[in-house]
């Protein structure tokens, strides 16, 4: 599995092309190969292919928004085979209650849409925050996994995420196993529970909650290729200091 950069992170430092294009020269020299694009700047696919190129890396995720996914959904495939990128992912599920939108509008946009993607040898991908677990049907079937249930392996993988996972009442081990064989791609967060019992966002390694050693060994077993860091919050630190803290500590695991 290889450890890369989940650009949402550094997101104030991609702004614009310029900034853009420094951030993925500052994650190559810092060692990473592998990359995913989130909340930059707009930016060419032909751009992109060509920053990758000259930077060394490789991209396995991009994060789009939903209206994107289901009403320009071939160009989107066109530009992924532009910048070589297998995963066109949704970071987010709309509505105020995830499980309304979900049965009145998502599930019958998304169906044809994520078809389409996997006829075009590509793979929808989902990423979860904590609502997908604390959000339960009347049977208490939570709503990750009635996903699951409803959308074949093939039409939908799935992004997990360590820290929501955990915010959300699931326990991660468990829903590795659940979920194994759609968990191409997932993001490293980690979670740090400080002395009021507040839950924070941690560099990789930084926490107090996860045994990453288990995790990894786990994620390897579901089959997962990529293993990209994300912290949406570093609370005044330098985003690109913890990253190079959470890369250190999974190489100290044996990742690179």
């Amino acid at each position: 599995m290889k450890v890369g950069v989940q650009f949402y992170t550094i997101r104030e430092f991609c702004k614009t092309l310029d900034d853009f294009s420094e951030s993925l020269k500052k994650v190559a020299d810092m060692g990473f190969s592998t990359v995913q694009i989130s909340g930059t700047c707009p930016y060419e696919a032909q751009w992109l292919a060509d920053e990758l190129k000259k930077n060394g890396l490789h991209i396995g995720l991009t994060h789009n928004s939903f209206d994107s996914i289901v009403n320009d959904t071939d160009k989107l495939i066109a530009n992924h085979k532009i910048f070589g990128c297998d995963c066109i992912g949704l970071g987010a599920m709309g509505g105020e209650s995830k499980l309304e939108y979900y049965e009145k509008e998502f599930k019958q946009a998304m169906k044809p849409v994520t078809q389409k993607i996997a006829d075009a040898g590509l793979q929808f991908m989902y990423h979860n925050h904590s609502w997908e677990y604390d959000e339960k049907y009347e049977d208490g079937t939570p709503l990750m996994h009635r996903m699951a249930e409803e959308f074949t392996a093939r039409e939908m993988g799935f992004t997990l995420d360590t820290y929501w996972v955990k915010f959300g009442g699931g326990e991660i081990l468990d829903e590795i196993k659940y979920l194994k064989g759609r968990l191409p791609v997932v993001h490293f967060k980690d979670m740090f529970i400080d002395e009021s019992g507040e839950k924070k966002m941690s560099w990789v390694g930084g926490g107090n909650v996860f045994n990453f050693e288990k995790i990894i060994a786990e994620f390897e077993a579901a089959g997962s290729k990529y293993a990209y860091i994300e912290q949406d919050r570093c609370y005044g630190e330098d985003p690109f200091e913890c990253l190079r803290k959470s890369y250190e500590y999974l190489k100290s695991l044996g990742l690179n």
